[in-house]
């Protein structure tokens, strides 16, 4: 059957309603921009508000029987080789806690890269799935994690055989990435599925010359972020499924147990948006972009004190196993500064921001949506920066760990430490205890602590003196982390 890729449901059900003059006496309130405050008018614009319709009732009637969001989501799939495909308007942190709860329930172990997301393990506490950990391949020299490798999970299924499956996340925010196809390869000698956090991976299906994607390697389950390498607006995300180890009902059975009732039109035209443009033009504008991408990377390493991040950094037997060069990854340790003094002097001085920040890099990432305007902007502030590096003061003190120091032992579910009886100790007396909170280094979210780990005294000075280099830690219950939320050990029995 042919499909036409040309067709955008969403847009066009859009269109439609406004060309009808609908009259909606539904939410939103504002009524089409009528109710909206003047001033919030005027900065965001009307047609924010006029894209901003029910979706039941409103851009399909109240039986759904236009049928716009799922012809959206069939087109979805079809671009993207899937066999079924969700849209979701609360970003990937709900997509990937639908495909955990897909494939495995409380007290069920699955098996999971110990880069996870924070979003992953919000999936763990609210669950009470079981995490076993399997560890990502660490580079000591530069101190960052890739995913872990297909012999890495084999070695888990043989050790835990009472998992329900695995998870991994590829690519990276670092754009490095696993071997998937050789990890679904694992899962399903054992008839198990493989779920994959592809939340930066939204491009990767429209170019040759990117890693191979979930869906063409053989996961079961893929969870991608459109807003973060695609053209979706924030918070836009789809999960994507294949094969017959996950019934598309029950996953859409657990992506409506958390999602939203009252879901976003406007995230929806994005996503839909989106998909057309990359079945019309993807292969092309993935090129440009890879194109653009390769001139920075150049010109970067041009920059005295600067490296960016390359296969060969990245790949190797102990490494990972593929590598997107559109992320553009910075190494700014030569200049004697940090990733946060980088990042924060590129905003101050220059109004440019860095994604991904940490101890000693900053993310510049390159997109469809840039171009030699928009990089030589980039370049002249990055060249700016490595000028004006010679003047700043000494980077503080941070004690990064040892890959061998990092891992600290799960001692009790992520669940039953995070709702268990708790209390406040000071960090300075903290190691030895359980964790009873998480604490994520973010960007790029992945925690250093997670509740039920027993903490150590690496790890512990590793955020302390973070914190104090200008790490951002969004979430401890005490943002300067004098104290940390521990697990009431006599309370707890």
């Amino acid at each position: 059957m042919t499909v036409d890729h040309s067709r955008a449901p969403v847009l066009q059900a859009l269109e439609d309603y406004h060309r009808k003059g609908r009259l909606g006496f539904t939410p939103p309130g504002h009524k089409q921009a009528r109710g909206a405050d003047p001033a919030v008018r005027e900065v965001l614009g009307d047609s924010v508000f006029l894209g901003d319709v029910l979706a039941t009732g409103g851009l399909d009637d109240r039986l759904t029987r236009g049928r716009v969001l799922q012809e959206a989501q069939e087109l979805m799939a079809d671009a993207v080789h899937a066999e079924h495909t969700f849209f979701s308007t609360c970003g990937s942190s709900l997509s990937v806690k639908a495909a955990m709860l897909s494939v495995a329930g409380p007290h069920e172990k699955l098996l999971i890269g110990r880069d996870a997301h924070k979003s992953v393990v919000a999936g763990l506490i609210l669950s009470g799935i079981e995490p076993v950990w399997v560890e990502p391949r660490w580079d000591a020299e530069r101190h960052l994690a890739h995913p872990p490798s297909a012999v890495d999970f084999d070695r888990a299924f043989e050790a835990h055989p009472d998992a329900r499956g695995a998870l991994v996340t590829s690519p990276t925010p670092y754009g490095s990435t696993a071997a998937l196809e050789a990890i679904a390869e694992v899962c399903h000698r054992r008839s198990l599925p493989l779920i994959v956090d592809e939340a930066w991976g939204a491009h990767l299906p429209f170019h040759p010359d990117l890693p191979s994607w979930a869906m063409d390697a053989g996961a079961d389950i893929c969870v991608t972020s459109i807003h973060k390498m695609g053209s979706g607006l924030e918070q836009g995300s789809v999960f994507h499924l294949r094969g017959d180890l996950v019934p598309p009902a029950l996953l859409g059975m657990r992506a409506d147990l958390l999602g939203t009732t009252s879901p976003s039109v406007l995230i929806f035209a994005g996503l839909d948006g989106w998909r057309r443009q990359m079945a019309l033009r993807g292969k092309e504008l993935m090129g440009s972009a890879l194109g653009l991408a390769a001139e920075v990377r150049a010109a970067v390493e041009e920059i005295d004190g600067m490296h960016v991040n390359d296969r060969d950094d990245f790949c190797g037997p102990e490494l990972a196993d593929g590598f997107d060069p559109l992320p553009c990854v910075i190494d700014v340790a030569d200049l004697g500064i940090t990733g946060y003094q980088a990042a924060d002097w590129l905003r101050g001085h220059r109004s440019v921001d860095a994604h991904l920040v940490d101890h000693r890099r900053i993310g510049a990432q390159i997109t469809h949506g840039d171009d030699r305007e928009t990089a030589g902007e980039l370049l002249s502030a990055l060249r700016d920066l490595g000028r004006a590096a010679h003047g700043m003061p000494a980077a503080p003190r941070m004690e990064v760990p040892q890959p061998d120091e990092l891992r600290m032992e799960q001692a009790m579910l992520p669940r039953d430490a995070f709702f268990g009886p708790a209390e406040e100790v000071r960090v300075s007396d903290a190691a030895g205890r359980v964790s009873a909170e998480m604490i994520t280094p973010y960007p790029p979210g992945i925690p250093a602590v997670l509740p039920g780990e027993r903490l150590t005294g690496p790890v512990l000075r590793y955020l302390s003196t973070g914190l104090a280099a200008g790490m951002y830690l969004p979430d401890p219950s005490d943002p300067g982390l004098e104290t940390i939320r521990v697990v009431d050990e006599r309370a707890a029995g």
